[in-house]
Order: C-alpha cells, then structure tokens, then sequence
C-alpha cells in the first residue's frame, strides 16, 4: 500500500500531454464505430489514456497527480474530441473527479488512491436520491442516470439534498463518494448521440455514507474545501464549478473542429451528381468553413483567457470576483449549442450523401446536439441570471 508522501511524479509538459492526445486522434477513429455499437469506450481506449497519464492531469500530486492547471486538461479534450467526442466527453466527466476528489477530507482521498492512485470515478449530480441522517454519516438511495464511463469506474459521485436539520431550514447540496460494492449499474444507455459513452444509471439501496466522503456545494462554492489542507496548489481554489461546466461543454469545441476536418476534406474533392457543381468553387460551402474555423479559434480563446485570468487572480492571493464567475459560466453554457448549430449548417452543404451513418460528418453532429441536454449546457439559466446582474439586480448564484 502506498502513502502520499511516496509520491514524486515526473510531470509531462503541457506539450508532451497534447502531442500525445494528438496522436491518438487517427485511433480514436478508428474505434468509434464499434464503440458507439457497444454503447462504451472500448478497455483499450480507457487504458490508452491512462497509460498518457491524462486522468492525472488535474490529480493531486500527492497521490501521482500532475497539478497541471486546467487549460492543459481542456487542450487534451479538445484535441481528443477531432477524432472521438464520446472519448472526449468521458475524459472530461472522469477525468476532473480527481480534481473534486482532491477537495474532499484526506480520509475520503486515502479511502480511493491509497491502493491504487490509478483509480477511476464516475458520477451523476442529479440530486434525485433518498438521504437519511445516521450517526457518523449518511444513507443514501435512491437512481441516478447518466454515468458517463461508469462502467471503467470503482467508484461513483453521486449529487443528493440532504434533509434540513431543523424544521422549515434549507436542504443542502452534496457530492457523496461511494465505492463500486455499495451501487449497482443499470444499464439503459440508448440515445442517439453520445453512445459510447456509457451513460448508464447507478442504484444504491440504502448505503451508508460517512460523512468525510460527502463534499458539500457550500464549500465548493466559498472555495474553502477541507482538501486544501493537504492539497496547496492554486488550482484546489479553484471553484468547483468553474472546473466542472467546462469539462461538459468543452468537448464540442473539438468535435467541431474534427467535424470541419472531415467537412472540408470532402468539400475539396465532391462533385455533385445533380449539378455537377465542385463544393469547393461553392460560395455558400467556403464561408460556411470560415465561419465556423473561425468561431472555433474564438471559444477556444474565450476558454483558455478565462482561466488564464483565473489562476492569474489566484495565484495574486486573491479571491476570484462571483459577477466574473457567473460570466465565465455563462461562456461555458453557450459553447455547445453554438458548436451544434455550426454543424448543423455545414451538413446540408454535402448534399444527400451527408445524412448516411457512415459519413465522416453525422457522428459529430448528433453527439454535439446530444451534449446538448446537459443542464450546464443551457444558456437560459445561467444567462437569466448574468442579465440581471447587468440592470442591478441582487443575484444569487452558487453553482459558479
């Protein structure tokens, strides 16, 4: 069994971790027919990314983790998302829980990483469950869906209200952490974009919780989290949702660009059989290119001079200001629809051929408007809110 102070990764650049994503773009292709078949990223696929040292990126060093900040995280799942968005949205989901985890009491991060640093969590926040107050802790039931990757997992996140201590209070928000014995995987995964990721649902029938491996939202939320006792570096001040929103919408902004890839490397060759006409002499074809290159370079920019700003503020010593972070959540929300919407006008512009399941195009089209469900990636919520705050309105937001 290893202990924390054991630990002295050798840390990979940021350039080595994205040349190594780079290169599994043409495998991650390949294996994405049979994945979204199975409804599952393939073993390999998991182990693939495991062995590039990916879900470590954002893990506490203390436990073989590399601390990076997280611009590094976001350049591997877009660069991951040119040749599988199913990948990238599971990266994305599992692989900022060693980040949350790292938030957690030492003991809860000691209870997954003290035998295996390599461990894998899923999750589902929906807070659908039954929590009940018992002496040292917690039990909990009740169905969660939508567990990306679990099935690659040993352990789960799962969102619950708990029940208000005295009468007439509000209930509060947690993250409670169960081990893959205390919960059973249901699996009901059939939709039409995001197949392989594995989104099945998790049952837990009154398991009991203990209390260090619950993380309340109120925490994540002032950035005042009892990991950072042990954890020191500026990314643990991060808040939690500022991480987290952008692990389920930054996955689009590669899959647009992989959708481009394979628009424009058939618009240079096509010819239609009806007119006769070569896409790449039609106007309507380049300008749809353009725009959506275009729009591609500018979220990308959006993301990355965001959180430039936040470690910048951080590493200042200073606490990040809530009217910034609910902007920085709305530019979050917008991303996917906005992905989806630009391939969706690139479609038509390859004619009747676009529309076959074998076409290079249509897998990244339905999963950017399958992302699209997700509740952080709807702009009306969080935008309500933003706008208010722009007519001097008191707003109160604290998933930000």
């Amino acid at each position: 069994m290893a202990t924390p102070a054991e630990f002295t990764p050798a840390v990979p650049s940021r350039e080595t971790l994205l040349e190594r994503a780079r290169a599994m773009i043409p495998v991650l292709k390949s294996r994405s027919e049979a994945a979204t078949a199975a409804r599952a990223l393939p073993k390999e696929t998991i182990r693939d990314m495991q062995e590039a040292g990916f879900f470590r990126v954002l893990q506490p060093r203390r436990y073989g983790g590399y601390e990076h900040d997280p611009q590094v995280f976001f350049d591997i799942q877009m660069a991951l998302a040119e040749g599988c968005m199913s990948t990238a949205w599971v990266y994305g989901v599992v692989g900022v829980h060693p980040f949350q985890l790292g938030l957690f009491d030492a003991k809860a991060q000691a209870d997954v990483w003290s035998r295996n640093d390599a461990t894998l969590i899923s999750s589902s926040y929906q807070p659908v469950g039954k929590v009940e107050r018992v002496e040292g802790g917690f039990r909990i039931s009740g169905r969660w869906g939508f567990s990306s990757g679990c099935d690659h997992c040993d352990w789960v996140f799962l969102g619950s209200l708990i029940p208000p201590l005295e009468p007439g209070g509000p209930p509060e928000m947690r993250t409670f952490l169960l081990p893959r014995s205390d919960y059973e995987i249901v699996h009901d995964w059939n939709v039409f974009g995001l197949q392989a990721t594995g989104s099945h649902g998790i049952v837990v029938n009154n398991a009991f919780v203990p209390e260090h491996r619950t993380h309340k939202a109120v925490d994540g939320f002032l950035c005042k989290n009892p990991g950072q006792a042990q954890n020191t570096a500026p990314i643990f001040r991060l808040p939690w949702a500022q991480v987290f929103v952008r692990a389920v919408s930054t996955s689009a902004i590669g899959a647009l660009q992989g959708g481009l890839n394979a628009f424009t490397g058939i618009a240079a060759k096509r010819v239609s059989t009806n007119t006769g006409k070569s896409s790449k002499l039609d106007p309507f074809a380049l300008n749809a290119a353009a725009r959506t290159q275009s729009a591609i370079y500018e979220m990308k920019t959006v993301l990355m001079k965001s959180f430039d700003e936040m470690m910048a503020t951080l590493r200042a010593g200073k606490e990040i200001p809530v009217p910034d972070r609910i902007r920085y959540r709305f530019e979050s929300s917008q991303v996917v629809r906005r992905c989806a919407a630009l391939c969706d006008e690139l479609m038509p512009l390859l004619g009747g051929r676009a529309i076959y399941m074998d076409s290079p195009l249509v897998r990244y089209w339905l999963d950017m408007n399958a992302a699209r469900a997700h509740v952080a990636n709807d702009p009306a919520i969080i935008g309500t809110s933003l706008g208010a705050l722009y007519v001097g309105e008191n707003v109160q937001e604290f998933f930000v």
